[in-house]
């Protein structure tokens, strides 16, 4: 089973205080459009996991566009601040072998500590991570690729 986690490209700061309409800048574009060629080369997604949040969404429209019919679910466990305990929860139950979620720090960066179990490793904007497993569980996974972008 294979599990590609990624932060959303750089965003432009919030507006009224509203976070959850915050979209990508011009360089967080230029990330996802990075780290969708990564994918690209990568990764064969059964189904695509994004949080509610619009620079989330806008990151994967960018990776959408090698994967035109692959589904996507919508999950609301996996913005900034949620418990990554309840999100692999939640994404442990999906029936597929090859998930590739778009979400947020702090919570992918928790994901990814506990699915390891090694230290807490921040993300950097649209890095992406691929980590194999037999199933989506606490410590059993490990990662064998990763990819930051370089603009």
């Amino acid at each position: 089973m294979q599990l590609t986690l990624v932060r959303h490209g750089e965003a432009s700061p919030a507006t009224d205080g509203i976070d959850s309409k915050r979209p990508l800048t011009q360089r967080g574009h230029q990330q996802a459009e990075q780290t969708a060629e990564f994918v690209k080369e990568n990764v064969n997604p059964d189904v695509f996991i994004v949080s509610p949040l619009l620079r989330a969404q806008e990151t994967l429209a960018h990776i959408q566009k090698h994967f035109p019919h692959v589904s996507v679910l919508i999950c609301d466990q996996i913005k900034p601040d949620d418990d990554a305990k309840l999100a692999i929860e939640w994404l442990s139950q999906l029936p597929f072998e090859r998930i590739v979620v778009v979400c947020h720090m702090n919570v992918v960066g928790h994901i990814a500590e506990q699915l390891t179990h090694e230290s807490f490793n921040p993300f950097a904007l649209a890095e992406a991570r691929i980590y194999e497993q037999t199933v989506i569980a606490n410590g059993l996974s490990t990662q064998n690729k990763a990819f930051i972008p370089t603009v």
